[in-house]
């Protein structure tokens, strides 16, 4: 084509134009795109030496978390948390973790199940999504029984995790379900009690609970440290690699802001609320020292990273992001 015909072309197109839009004619435009209310699915994955450590998140809880803690004052609480930009009620994680040694796969609790309404109970959706079934789980550690770590074992008097075996504190089960009713403490919600044998009891019914006393291996590998006062048995897990130590804290910690800047914090949940603060310290003195990674249940997920230490206070320092080439801390 030479330029005159290029010229003339061009010079019709926009006489076309003009003519339509002076006539009123139909313009070309194109409706906004309607909003997409859904996440990515919720795991993250990474290696620590020669093990497979995937972060599987049941959902997210919008909590008052100052009208949640002790020991300190609502309004302070709040303003820790204003100033770190978080919204309140504030969005906290509850997160399990998946260890493949290349010959189990163990899953550390299990999420909320059915008990805490639809914005959580996402365990089983992100196990798939991961790559995982429940049927190819071998153990499931507890770290306590608490519904939102143990609701996610059973439904409707069913097992869901049909091939593994629970591990359990022994002072957890002594204290959730073996009690006499009229011996529980009178402040605790007996509802905890009813939903931690409910969860439980399938696996009780066909001998599928083992428990593991202070301090011990769990399993081949898995070692437990007992940090009591949230519940009485509480226990951290722990697992290494490759010269790399992670250990899955459970509850040491509500949120990555306040129980950081100010330790003696406490919540609402808290058992024993003096022993808590104290296993809350000597976890976080721990973790500074030894510098090992650590990953909470109610961390802001994937609820994996670091503790430091500043001027008397502690901070969370969560994991740099990566996406998997090469695998993460080998």
């Amino acid at each position: 084509m030479n330029n005159v015909t290029r010229r003339n072309v061009l010079l019709s197109a926009s006489t076309l134009a003009t003519v339509a839009a002076i006539a009123g004619a139909p313009s070309l435009t194109f409706a906004a795109a309607p909003k997409q209310y859904f996440q990515s699915p919720g795991f993250y994955r990474m290696a620590l030496g020669d093990l497979e450590i995937t972060a599987l998140l049941d959902g997210t809880l919008p909590l008052p978390l100052p009208e949640m803690y002790r020991d300190v004052a609502a309004e302070d609480a709040a303003q820790l948390l204003h100033e770190a930009y978080r919204d309140i009620p504030t969005d906290t994680s509850v997160n399990a973790f998946l260890v493949n040694d290349g010959e189990r796969l163990i899953l550390i609790d299990t999420g909320t199940g059915h008990y805490l309404g639809n914005e959580v109970g996402h365990l089983m959706s992100n196990l798939e999504a991961s790559g995982y079934t429940a049927s190819q789980i071998d153990d499931v550690i507890l770290t306590h029984v608490h519904t939102d770590h143990s609701g996610g074992l059973a439904r409707d008097g069913k097992a869901l995790f049909e091939n593994a075996t629970i591990h359990v504190p022994r002072r957890e089960l002594d204290f959730w379900v073996e009690t006499p009713a009229d011996a529980r403490p009178e402040a605790l919600n007996a509802q905890l009690f009813k939903e931690a044998e409910e969860c439980l009891r399938p696996y009780l019914q066909r001998g599928r609970v083992k428990t593991f006393q202070d301090n011990e291996e769990v399993i081949a590998g898995v070692r437990s440290i007992l940090r009591p006062g949230h519940t009485p048995g509480h226990s951290s897990i722990v697992v290494e690699s490759g010269g790399r130590k992670l250990v899955f804290w459970g509850d040491i910690t509500h949120g990555d802001i306040v129980q950081f800047e100010q330790p003696d914090v406490t919540i609402e949940f808290d058992v024993d609320r003096a022993m808590a603060v104290r296993s809350r310290k000597q976890a976080f003195v721990e973790a500074v020292r030894e510098g090992y990674l650590v990953a909470g249940a109610h961390i802001a997920f994937p609820g994996i990273g670091n503790v430091l230490q500043e001027k008397g206070h502690f901070i969370w320092m969560p994991i740099n992001y990566s996406d998997g080439e090469g695998g993460v801390i080998k």
